[in-house]
């Protein structure tokens, strides 16, 4: 009995006491093998990422091991990998344990058959039919879900924009054959009838600003024509412009619609009449100055608009008046009347301006718009270099006019507004008329334009180029200041000051632009950022303005650039290559110049 009762006593002390329970952590997961989204895929996929760092139990640490095998497995099968080598190592230390976990993809699921069809009377709509030749992944591709699944849904959005209303799926099947590598894609939609436009109904609340006749004309389509929802983006991109409306909703009601034609409301709140600014400007040659506006959205309601906006800075003034009134032909057209007044003395120049212009304006197409407007310039002028300082001489005014018509054009294509990866842009302008220095007449005539090119290069950089030209057909001495051609600066050629490129007059240091005749420049840029908002840049400009014979002038540099919701803003600092005692020079501007 005194051996047993102490044998006995331990087994009871054992079966009533708690397991002891031995805790464990993941350190850290590895996941080799892979790409980027590969990568991250597996990770949201492994229930170890919500575990890390945690101290867990024996078990829940081993289940997570047993798991990670087989949701990494799962995680690539978007991606078309179907069948990878999955293994699992543990990497024990002090720490804690690092998972690492090597895939070998192996052959990916291509897709064997593919049968994408719209049936009903969508089967016979030229765009729906081009959206099915776009479908992918086709036949021989890599069938990766959400390329499937982003056409499936662009077909789905398509069939409702082109009013498509009843449009549902009759099959949406897809068969993976694993041991073949194969996906089989069995994919229809039944389109049902197409639906017409319906009676548009215009309201402004709580007041009406503009007449409803007017605001009838930007509707382009008649009732009974066929509906899209590209026909009510292109409405609210119009008002939207008007700038009247602080409110635009535009509804379609396919639900009330009667014999197949769609209702639309169009809700329009009124924005405020009046527009007040005021900021203070700064710039090296004009110096320290105060801004400020005041714009009537809507002076009346027939939609005429006014402007008046003052730049008063110590050697440079600026007053324009404008008014606008709305024109249908072209829709988004203005007929605008401005009046502006300048006046400059700075080191350089002694320079008093009037220009008047009346122009038309209006969109082509999405894309591309045009002016055309009939002109007048007086300007009086003179250079501080042509001064003999002699008190007692008259001071050598020189003095031009100019009277001509222009017609410009604008062309955008762009991916994003704010910041593109993949865009173009480009302004032509001619011009030409009468033109005389005081003394004599002459007839003119000017051609000049610019072209802006992004590319993405891969994930994180761009490549950006720039080109500009201008020409003109008469003899510097008729042209006023405001109608030559200037190269340098930053929107020109960085590494030189504003308009120091082309001929100058004044000696030693003190030489100041004239402006030339003709004028070409060039950039290539290159950006690199290194997380969505940071990044850097490198670039080259090159090019002239001249008379006779250019002079050809580089300049190089560097630039910091960050995404703001504004805009890119760009800080760069750029040095001239053709003079070797030229200083560096510092470049701030901000948003898209596209």
């Amino acid at each position: 009995m005194s051996v047993r009762a102490p044998l006995t006593l331990a087994i009871a002390l054992a079966l009533c006491s708690p397991a002891v329970a031995h805790a464990a952590k993941i350190t850290d997961v590895r996941i080799e093998g892979l790409d980027v989204s590969m990568t991250e895929n597996v990770q949201l996929a492994l229930s170890a990422m919500d575990s890390l760092n945690k101290d867990v139990s024996d078990r829940r640490y081993a289940y997570l091991i047993k798991q990670a095998e087989p949701e990494a497995r799962e995680a690539l099968e978007p991606f078309g990998y179907y069948s990878p080598v999955v293994t699992v190592e543990q990497q024990n230390s002090a720490a804690g344990t690092v998972l690492v976990i090597r895939v070998d993809k192996g052959e990916p699921t291509r897709v064997r058959e593919s049968r994408v069809v719209i049936q009903g009377e969508g089967s016979d709509d030229f765009y729906l039919d081009q959206e099915l030749e776009a479908f992918f992944p086709q036949v021989g591709d890599i069938f990766d879900q959400e390329i499937y699944e982003q056409s499936k849904s662009r077909i789905t959005r398509r069939l409702a924009e082109r009013g498509y209303f009843d449009a549902d799926f009759l099959t949406r099947r897809v068969e993976v054959t694993r041991a073949l590598r194969a996906a089989d894609i069995d994919l229809s939609w039944e389109s049902g009838n197409r639906y017409d436009m319906g009676t548009t109904t215009i309201t402004q609340e709580p007041r009406t600003i503009i007449r409803p006749e007017i605001l009838q004309k930007y509707i382009y389509w008649e009732e009974g024509d066929y509906y899209h929802q590209g026909r009510l983006d292109r409405l609210r991109d119009s008002l939207s412009k008007l700038d009247y409306f602080s409110g635009i909703e535009i509804e379609p009601h396919p639900e009330e619609a009667v014999d197949n034609r769609v209702p639309v409301t169009v809700k329009l709140t009124p924005a405020k009449r009046s527009v007040y600014t005021a900021g203070l400007s700064y710039g090296t040659f004009s110096g320290p100055g105060v801004r400020g506006s005041i714009e009537k959205r809507y002076l009346n309601d027939r939609g005429h608009k006014a402007l008046a906006d003052l730049d008063w800075a110590r050697r440079r003034k600026t007053l324009t008046l404008q008014y606008r009134i709305p024109a249908f032909r072209w829709r988004d057209g203005w007929y605008t009347f401005s009046l502006q007044g300048f006046d400059e003395q700075t080191d350089y120049i002694n320079n008093r301006r009037l220009t008047f212009v009346a122009s038309r304006s209006g969109n082509i197409t999405q894309n591309l718009s045009a002016i055309l407007a009939m002109n007048g310039i007086r300007e009086r002028w003179y250079f501080t270099a042509e001064d003999d300082g002699n008190p007692d001489t008259p001071i050598p005014f020189h003095y031009a006019n100019a009277f001509y018509p222009s017609f410009s054009v604008h062309y955008t294509r762009s991916d994003d507004p704010i910041f593109p990866r993949d865009a173009f842009g480009a302004n032509a302008e001619l011009r030409g008329g009468v033109a005389d220095d005081g003394d004599n007449r002459t007839t003119f005539a000017q051609v000049s334009g610019s072209a802006r090119y992004y590319r993405g290069v891969g994930v994180n950089d761009r490549l950006i180029t720039r080109g500009e030209f201008g020409y003109s057909r008469t003899s510097i001495e008729f042209l006023p200041p405001a109608l030559r051609f200037y190269a340098g600066g930053d929107r020109s050629i960085r590494g030189y000051g504003w308009r120091e490129v082309g001929p100058r007059i004044g000696t030693g240091d003190d030489k100041y632009p004239i402006g030339a005749t003709k004028m070409l420049t060039g950039s290539v840029e290159y950006e690199h950022y290194f997380n969505k908002s940071w990044g850097m840049a490198a670039f080259v400009d090159s090019g002239s303005a001249w008379d006779d014979r250019p002079e050809w002038q580089t300049g190089v540099g560097v630039g910091l650039r960050w995404r703001s919701p504004v805009g890119p803003l760009r800080v760069d600092i750029a040095r001239g290559l053709n003079h070797p005692d030229s200083p560096f020079q510092l470049y701030l501007n901000i948003g898209s110049d596209l």
